[in-house]
């Protein structure tokens, strides 16, 4: 199984609205996130780290082909897709429905291998 994580900036004064964001994805809309997920075959997980120079949203996705399954989801054109791609983009100022604009994130060491 392979892993892709991410980390997104919080830009200072949207830490609220990002809290509330996930807070529907945990509560009436839990069932939406998992059914996309599993449709693309992975599992994600989001942290919220703290750091001196602002707030960090880390994103993990575990499956066979997590990079694959991120493009894949930007092109979905169900509401649930529609609406995470609307938050996110309110919320971190990036387009999910695009290619991103640099190099996914790359694997630099692993202890189990």
């Amino acid at each position: 199984m392979a892993m892709l994580a991410m980390a997104l900036p919080i830009p200072p004064g949207k830490t609220e609205q990002w809290k509330k964001f996930i807070a529907e994805l945990k509560g009436p809309r839990f069932e939406e996130f998992k059914a996309s997920r599993r449709k693309l075959g992975v599992q994600e997980r989001t942290f919220l780290q703290h750091t001196p120079m602002g707030d960090l949203v880390v994103v993990t996705l575990e499956g066979a082909d997590p990079a694959g399954a991120f493009a894949k989801f930007g092109q979905g054109t169900d509401a649930f897709t529609k609406w995470f791609i609307k938050e996110a983009g309110d919320i971190h100022g990036i387009d999910l429905s695009a290619p991103p604009p640099g190099p996914l994130p790359e694997l630099m060491i692993d202890s189990g291998k």
